[in-house]
């Protein structure tokens, strides 16, 4: 585990004036590393999009090669851009695992399929229990059904719901 990620100071709180300051916790980094794995060439995804790291994108060309170290400070990067994406779509009450869950869903589709989704809708509108399934609807990389989204968005949908997801 990378100290840096392991050190980042995690916290869950709402502000006084409700604004939602919440970050991941560990449980939700090791929901993202183990769906995207990490690799230290970049590669095109199932998406056909230039990838690195621990599924960094912002930047990747063909050809590029980075360290573990710098694999693990683009991850946290892309999660703080993710946190505030979440933060800032969610209107309602969250707790740890629902925010982890969507922070690793976004981390995946982006922010722009967050914010136009009927996932974030249903949330938004506190069916709570309507989540998981929208979640689970997200499996296609480039129109293809693929196994590993289906995996992810199964492993998603259970922490969502606080459930164990490891045997996913």
């Amino acid at each position: 585990m990378n100290i840096g990620v392991v050190l980042k100071q995690l916290k869950s709180e709402m502000t006084e004036l409700g604004e939602n300051n919440m970050e991941i916790s560990q449980e939700g980094i090791s929901l993202i590393k183990k769906f995207e794995g990490c690799r230290y060439e970049s590669y095109k995804c199932a998406a056909g999009v230039w990838t690195i790291g621990w599924g960094s994108t912002k930047g990747v060309s063909e050809g590029m090669v980075i360290t573990h170290e710098r694999a693990e400070a683009l991850l946290i990067e892309d999660l703080e851009v993710y946190e505030e994406e979440v933060n800032k779509a969610v209107n309602v009450d969250i707790d740890q695992c629902m925010f982890d869950a969507l922070v690793s869903w976004t981390f995946n589709l982006g922010g722009a399929n967050l914010n136009s989704s009927t996932m974030l809708k249903v949330l938004n509108s506190k069916d709570y229990d309507g989540v998981p399934e929208q979640i689970k609807r997200w499996n296609k990389a480039g129109g293809v059904v693929n196994e590993g989204l289906i995996r992810r968005r199964e492993a998603e949908a259970l922490l969502f719901q606080g459930k164990d997801w490891s045997h996913v």
